[in-house]
């Protein structure tokens, strides 16, 4: 007769969650064993009842050190969100001091609104929780049509409202606005003060997030484009926001970009900034987190110090 769920989770060492998800961050027994605050023998033997438990060495000596098998890699983000989500849970309680707690938040957002708040987020933390630890995940543009289990599974995203966050049980608050523009090499030769739709019809284009030679794509950008009928010549395309400018710089290339990230690397690369032509969308970025989590006062202390640090200039 099978035992039941409950059974079986009542004869693991949970303990070893810990151990499974350092070992993984790490890569390293010794690093992993700091960590957790115990002696190199015991991360080591933690790990010898891990690999008995999957039957897989999950730490494979590699060139330089260890690498992780393929079944570790699968097991990465798994225990990640089981660890984030018992910390939250054993976190719980009436009452929260940020100066004096020992709490770790996972947070969904792109590279562009790390540019954006990382640096004032990080300050934040260092002076009103020391103790705070901060797990950033950087959001794929495909994350959205799994929003239902990932938002259960962290603290919040941070992105725009797009389909597939209308759910029930997600709550969202605004963050901060931002608006597109075009930027082009500040020695381009071709482009005068603005550009028209024609022009940019007509140029090769760097472009986030374009999965392949296919469009129009899901990304902002790509939606942008498809609003204004331009059907780009992408030159380059990138896997990030912040990758964008370098590969405008000393082209003839030209991007949409969002002004506080332009604002930031311009004058750095030589860039030019110039208004977008046509009626691009506003970009509005939200925090969204689970109802799950509204009883939670160090999540509610949480989502008030971003939206407090998001309204400052």
């Amino acid at each position: 007769m099978a035992r039941p769920p409950s059974a079986r989770l009542a004869n693991l060492d949970l303990n070893l969650l810990v151990a499974l998800r350092e070992l993984i961050r790490e890569r390293n027994v010794t690093r992993a064993a700091a960590r957790i605050g115990v002696s190199q023998p015991a991360a080591s033997a933690a790990l010898s009842r891990l690999r008995r438990h999957f039957d897989d060495e999950l730490l494979a000596r590699g060139r330089g050190g260890y690498v992780l098998t393929p079944l570790a890699m699968q097991l990465a983000d798994q225990v990640e969100a089981v660890c984030a989500a018992a910390e939250r849970l054993f976190a719980t309680g009436t009452s929260f001091d940020p100066g004096s707690t020992r709490r770790e938040f996972t947070l969904l957002m792109a590279d562009y609104t790390v540019a954006v708040l990382g640096r004032r987020l990080a300050a934040e933390l260092a002076t009103r929780a020391p103790g705070v630890d901060l797990h950033v995940r950087l959001v794929r543009e495909h994350f959205s049509t799994d929003a239902a289990t990932i938002v259960r599974l962290v603290d919040g995203m941070i992105a725009p409202p797009v389909r597939g966050f209308d759910l029930p049980g997600v709550r969202s608050v605004e963050l901060f606005t931002d608006r597109w523009v075009c930027v082009v090499d500040a020695a381009n030769p071709h482009v005068g003060h603005t550009l028209s739709l024609d022009q940019l019809a007509a140029m090769r284009w760097v472009a986030p997030f374009q999965p392949d030679r296919g469009f129009p794509g899901a990304a902002p950008m790509s939606r942008q484009l498809t609003r204004f009928g331009i059907q780009p010549r992408i030159r380059v395309r990138v896997e990030s926001y912040q990758a964008v400018p370098y590969f405008v710089a000393g082209t003839d290339h030209v991007a949409l970009l969002q002004e506080r990230l332009a604002g930031q690397v311009a004058q750095r690369l030589g860039l030019r900034v110039l208004p977008c032509p046509g009626e691009p969308e506003p970009i509005v970025e939200k925090f969204w987190w689970h109802a799950d989590l509204d009883g939670d006062p160090a999540h509610r202390w949480f989502r008030e110090a971003l939206v407090a640090l998001a309204a400052k200039p």
